[in-house]
């Protein structure tokens, strides 16, 4: 452990030098290291590094700067503490993030930048803190919402989203910052499992502020949800459990007229929301259980409509 941290502390002291080629291969071996041997990334941190690869991410050349991304995104899996009250951190990702469709910023940075706040995201408490940084919440959006992002780009912002909408207080400023709209555009026209799956996660915890009700209106986010849940559509039951997740907070969380839209668009998909109640994971179980009673309404809607003991069933277990 002596010789790691005695390596760990000549490549960081290599990162002041004068010489850009001492640096670049200071930073060509600390992404290395960070990413074969967990245990040097804690002496990494503590011998001074995550500054020097802050403000690496400002720098010009592409290489060091994917150089420095990779690194911090190694960091971020052992050392999160010592990167999130690094002064300047989060705004050298937002500056990557911002620069998303410009030569300053590499495509790999921007993945990489995204990647570290979705890691950075795991920690309940750094959500509040990085969600209140709008910039980089408008930067991941607009990465979203681009046509000429990559996909790796579009799935790592949609990933960080994801972190950010986990906290409640967040998810107004982002229904604000236009992601419902860029969210639902994805759905509608984006084909990728992957793609779908991510978006609707997302979508599933935005829907939980009432500020989201007139932004899904604007974009019939009811009848996209519905559709997905139509078994004819073929889509994955993950897109379909976050569906169902997605309707059942709108219900929960907004005005009496997001409910009976909710209950419309249902009752022409209670097949598609038993089926998740059926064989979904049990988080997905539980909700499609709960949105059958929200769509039934307590007056034996459903059974009045669809003569199947399945849904007597389903709609007596408790949710």
């Amino acid at each position: 452990m002596e010789v790691k941290l005695r390596t760990a502390r000549s490549l960081v002291s290599k990162l002041s030098s004068v010489s850009s080629q001492t640096r670049a291969d200071a930073l060509k071996e600390l992404r290395l290291i960070t990413k074969l041997d967990p245990d040097s990334r804690p002496l990494v941190a503590e011998a001074g590094a995550i500054p020097y690869l802050s403000e690496t991410l400002l720098d010009s050349s592409s290489s060091l700067q994917d150089d420095a991304a990779a690194t911090l995104l190694n960091l971020s899996i052992s050392c999160r503490h010592s990167l999130i009250s690094t002064r300047g951190l989060l705004d050298a990702l937002s500056h990557v993030l911002r620069h998303h469709a410009s030569p300053s910023s590499s495509a790999f940075a921007v993945q990489s930048s995204a990647a570290t706040l979705h890691s950075l995201l795991v920690a309940d408490d750094y959500r509040p803190i990085i969600g209140a940084k709008r910039d980089i919440a408008y930067s991941l959006i607009d990465i979203v919402k681009s046509l000429n992002s990559p996909p790796r780009s579009v799935k790592d912002a949609l990933k960080a989203l994801f972190g950010i909408s986990l906290y409640a207080l967040n998810r107004g400023a982002l229904v604000e910052l236009g992601v419902v709209p860029a969210l639902f555009t994805l759905v509608v026209k984006d084909g990728r499992v992957g793609i779908v799956e991510d978006s609707t996660a997302v979508i599933a915890q935005v829907a939980g502020c009432e500020e989201s009700e007139e932004e899904f209106r604007r974009v019939s986010g009811v009848r996209v949800l519905a559709d997905l849940l139509d078994p004819s559509t073929g889509t994955s039951l993950r897109s379909r459990e976050n569906a169902v997740a997605a309707l059942l907070n709108l219900a929960r969380c907004c005005s009496e007229r997001a409910v009976r839209e909710v209950r419309e668009e249902g009752m022409g998909v209670v097949d598609g929301v038993a089926d998740v109640a059926e064989n979904g994971g049990a988080k997905g179980k539980s909700k499609a259980v709960a949105l059958l009673k929200v769509i039934d309404g307590g007056s034996g809607s459903i059974a009045s409509v669809f003569r199947d003991k399945r849904f007597d069933c389903l709609l007596n277990q408790s949710s």
